[in-house]
């Protein structure tokens, strides 16, 4: 069940609202006031939010943008319930980031259909986000592969000469050194790839093979790589 939050000075309103919402299958939470309102978000993260534009203290516009600018709440859609009509009031709502705005008296028809457009959006967004997490994952797994494979192939083939270098009767201290070497230069090389992760925090992508891409270590974030 979808939560919305329903935020607003006039109770009438607000009790028009929750019972209209109420009888389409919504969890309706209210709040009367722009500082309870705002709390209530952050508590209960909704999946909407109803919200009033002329309140005492903190006014609807205030709201708004903390909503959009806080990360925990940034997606959450806000639709501003106002009884300015001017091009100016709906361009302020607009640019504090409400997804949308709805003019009282409230439309019962129009409501429905602004806020039913408004989680479907918010639903996709997650699902692309998720798809981005999943497609980060795996490109992050064939980078590894990728960077790590040849300096772990050389400590397998170090280890195994040096292993036959001292079941001989005869050691040869400069092969097994030179092994060792080889070991060293491996793992510090295993050191820089994990190092290079550890750094990524909007990672950039390059073609591998087919459909797969690889994290770009090379490329810093926000530089476009020249061909």
């Amino acid at each position: 069940m979808k939560r919305i939050l329903v935020i607003d000075d006039h109770p009438d309103s607000v009790f028009l609202l929750k019972d209209r919402l109420e009888r389409e299958g919504y969890e309706v939470i209210t709040a009367y006031d722009g500082k309870t309102g705002l709390q209530r978000v952050f508590d209960d993260q909704p999946d909407l939010v109803l919200l009033d534009i002329m309140m005492p203290d903190v006014d609807g516009l205030e709201v708004c943008r903390t909503i959009v600018n806080t990360q925990a709440t940034k997606d959450i859609p806000v639709i501003l319930v106002t009884g300015k009509t001017d091009a100016e009031g709906t361009k302020e709502g607009l640019q504090a980031g409400a997804f949308d705005y709805i003019k009282k008296p409230v439309n019962k028809t129009d409501l429905l259909a602004r806020i039913r457009s408004a989680l479907k959006l918010r639903e996709t967004t997650k699902q692309l986000l998720e798809l981005e997490k999943v497609n980060t994952f795996a490109a992050t797994v064939v980078t590894a592969n990728h960077e790590i494979k040849q300096p772990l192939t050389l400590i397998n083939l170090s280890s195994a000469a040096i292993r036959r270098e001292i079941s001989k009767e005869e050691i040869n201290r400069e092969a097994v050194l030179k092994r060792i070497g080889f070991i060293e230069t491996a793992a510090r090389d295993i050191n820089n790839v994990l190092e290079k992760f550890k750094t990524i925090r909007n990672p950039n992508f390059s073609p591998y093979v087919n459909d797969i891409q690889m994290v770009d270590l090379e490329k810093k974030e926000g530089e476009e790589k020249s061909d």
